[in-house]
């Protein structure tokens, strides 16, 4: 008779145990985690892309799901339940017009410096429109410019691609996508040159529409065209 190897453990007993170890760090993790941070948690023999193909397809059915964001893992309320939450944990996050328009600029055109988006659109920048961006964690500073004044230059960053669900840069709606939405239309057109001469077409457009939230509340002068309300994530 042959004896059968000695400590030989059927196929599905470890991978179950590395699953469990894997959905254990998830949970307990604070900011998402890379499949390195993961793999160095587990055993060695640990197929790491398995173990997570594994939590993904066990938590599809149910009301959190483990989603991969800008490369990296993180538990999530289920996509079609997020409006549950939403009525106890709304809290609308207000983003002037000229913010909303600077965060495209830096999205599309990354890295550029402050005269890059000056330059496109095409008025000068507040000093608000950016700050706020950065206070949020959007936008960062990615360098300097090789150029007469080392001018900063700005992108966005993993906490931008995670906020929007994206999981790269790849994945920013195209420019057919964006005029098939209606989001190319709504906005007036930007002042031409002959109008930034005389002035005309600026009137309200920095310095008003740059108003941070408290102060566009109290003016009552806040409209659903100057600014863009954005919900926390799910």
């Amino acid at each position: 008779m042959t004896d059968s190897p000695q400590g030989t453990e059927p196929t599905s007993a470890p991978t179950t145990e590395y699953v469990r170890m894997a959905e254990a760090l998830l949970f307990a993790a604070s900011e998402p985690l890379d499949e390195e941070s993961i793999a160095a948690r587990l055993p060695d023999d640990a197929d790491v892309a398995a173990v997570l193909a594994q939590l993904v397809a066990d938590y599809t059915p149910r009301g959190i799901n483990l989603v991969q964001v800008a490369g990296k893992w993180q538990f999530r309320t289920a996509a079609d339940l997020r409006h549950l939450l939403e009525r106890h944990i709304s809290q609308v996050r207000r983003m002037s017009r000229a913010a909303v328009e600077t965060l495209a600029i830096v999205a599309y055109h990354q890295p550029v410096t402050r005269a890059d988006i000056e330059d496109i659109r095409g008025v000068s920048l507040s000093k608000g429109s950016l700050e706020v961006l950065l206070e949020a964690g959007w936008v960062i500073p990615k360098g300097r410019r090789k150029t007469p004044g080392k001018p900063v230059l700005y992108a966005t960053s993993d906490t931008f691609l995670e906020h929007f669900g994206l999981e790269s840069m790849t994945d920013l709606p195209g420019l057919d996508e964006l005029k098939a939405t209606g989001m190319l239309q709504r906005e007036p057109p930007m002042p031409t040159a002959l109008e930034q001469a005389s002035g005309e077409g600026q009137e309200g457009d920095e310095d008003d529409s740059d108003l941070d939230e408290d102060s566009s509340e109290d003016s009552g002068a806040e409209t659903s065209d100057s600014v863009v309300p954005i919900k926390p994530r799910g």
